[in-house]
């Protein structure tokens, strides 16, 4: 039996923008994913801190260096920009992996800058 767990969580980034006139999606900055090793493409949940928006939606490479946390098309109304959110991404696995699997914590800068 497989069960759904924790893979990977970026901890308290800052929304840096937010167009609504976009196809969708979150654009991160590619530093902040490959910390927490999530993907282009890749479900991720987003949490926002300031308002308790929960949402679901995939990950687009944003621009490497910046900071980017961009919520696209309809997610860009459940937040602002400078709001805090929380981007959790979960994997299966087996049930017998479950003791000895350890997610990711990643816990960036008040700039989104992975220390």
């Amino acid at each position: 039996m497989h069960i759904e767990v924790l893979k990977s969580k970026i901890h308290r980034v800052k929304v840096t923008n937010a167009e609504l006139h976009y196809v969708g999606s979150i654009s991160l900055d590619p530093l902040l994913m490959e910390a927490a090793d999530i993907y282009e493409n890749e479900k991720v949940q987003v949490v926002n801190l300031n308002n308790g928006e929960r949402l679901e939606t995939y990950v687009i490479t944003g621009e490497r260096g910046t900071g980017e946390v961009s919520l696209n098309g309809p997610a860009a109304r459940k937040v602002q920009v400078g709001d805090i959110v929380i981007v959790i991404s979960y994997c299966a696995i087996d049930k017998a992996e479950v003791q000895e699997h350890k997610p990711i914590l990643v816990f960036p800068d008040p700039d989104n800058k992975v220390s």
